[in-house]
């Protein structure tokens, strides 16, 4: 998901929710800070670099992909961004490096999912976020895996685009580059994506980098071979799944306020967004690098109020100030995302999944 989306679109499903502005406005900070929150970014505030929960392109860089390395990028990636769908699967097929790799596709509805959202019950308003950025996520990032796999993740010259004609759609290939300074064109098909490396754990093969930013888009619909898939196709359309992904975070918002309450898979909260379904379906629609100016508009008519521009640096003065941070709004963002990871990172353990192992043998570290 873009950055308007965790932001922007995730405060519209707080107000549909209930939620107040403000209560409103952390949510949706929190959601949209799990893609900024990078070891660099705790360091600079003398914050817990276990909270982590992102890496930035200049510290992939240095990332190494040995054992350890690959540990620390997975459970980045595999608890924030690329939920695993079924730790648990039936693979029937490869050695068991590609069944445990298999096993961390990320996909909607899992059980993990409902761990996820239980996980933040009670814990506030920065939980919250933090769950309903991983939800989202889960429906932009299915069919991916957040470990550094080319078995899993990679792609090959049959994708192709659906392009909005009339009543229906007009195919065309997808032209991949890998220029990282350039920008996307959705009007001519061109979007950039990561460069091959032959390397099975390249950083150039995790979550959707061979796809490029098109899992990311609202407008998005195409079709492609996954190389897990063997060569059976998959069709995306995003602006179904977004309109999924938007309705389930209105329904578990609403269900984290309601301490009496379970999260239950496949609910979505159509019944709210009914009065907004064209005006949301419009915005996803919207072939643009960004739906920021839509999802904004519509968030203000929803509260009443105006809503600030994201700044990843919001709430840091409160918290280099604070005596209690664990009682500021990053103190409690921070509580929350160690909570996530080391939960997700304890059930991959628990499915017998030894992708984070750090050693050959033995005990992982």
């Amino acid at each position: 998901m873009q950055m308007e989306f965790h932001y922007y679109a995730t405060y519209c499903a707080a107000c549909l929710a209930g939620y107040s502005h403000e209560e409103s406005i952390e949510i949706a900070y929190s959601a949209a800070l799990v893609d900024f929150c990078s070891e660099s970014f705790l360091m600079n505030i003398s914050a817990p670099r276990r909270a982590a929960t992102t890496q930035m392109q200049l510290e992939m860089v240095d990332t190494k992909t040995d054992r350890k390395g690959r540990k620390t990028i997975t459970e980045i990636w595999a608890s924030f961004h690329f939920l695993p769908g079924d730790l648990y699967a039936e693979v029937g097929r490869g050695g068991r490096s590609y069944q445990d790799k298999y096993r961390m596709i990320c996909n909607v509805n899992s059980d993990l999912l409902v761990k996820t959202v239980e996980l933040a019950r009670g814990e506030g308003l920065q939980a919250a976020g933090v769950a309903m950025h991983i939800l989202a996520d889960t429906w932009a990032h299915r069919y991916f895996a957040g470990t550094p796999s080319l078995v899993i993740n990679n792609i090959n010259y049959s994708f192709y685009e659906k392009v909005p004609d009339g009543d229906g759609f007009t195919e065309r290939p997808v032209v991949f580059r890998h220029n990282p300074s350039a920008k996307d064109d959705p009007e001519k098909g061109i979007y950039v994506n990561t460069i091959y490396r032959s390397s099975e754990n390249s950083v150039m093969n995790l979550g959707h980098g061979r796809a490029g930013h098109l899992p990311d888009y609202g407008f998005a619909v195409y079709r492609y071979l996954p190389a897990w898939g063997d060569y059976e196709e998959l069709v995306k359309n995003n602006e179904e799944d977004f309109y999924h992904a938007f309705g389930q975070m209105v329904y578990a918002l609403k269900n984290l306020k309601d301490n009496h309450s379970v999260f239950e898979k496949e609910i979505y909260d159509f019944e709210a967004m009914s009065p907004y379904e064209d005006r949301i379906r419009r915005i996803l629609k919207e072939r643009s690098l960004t739906a920021e100016r839509g999802w904004k508009t519509l968030g203000e008519e929803l509260s009443g109020c105006e809503i600030p521009d994201f700044s990843v640096t919001a709430f840091c003065d409160d918290y280099a100030m604070a005596g209690a941070k664990e009682d500021t709004v990053l103190g409690r963002f921070f509580r929350a995302a160690i909570r996530q990871k080391n939960m997700v990172s304890e059930e991959i353990r628990k499915s017998g999944n030894r992708i984070l192992r750090t050693k050959r043998f033995g005990k992982e570290k």
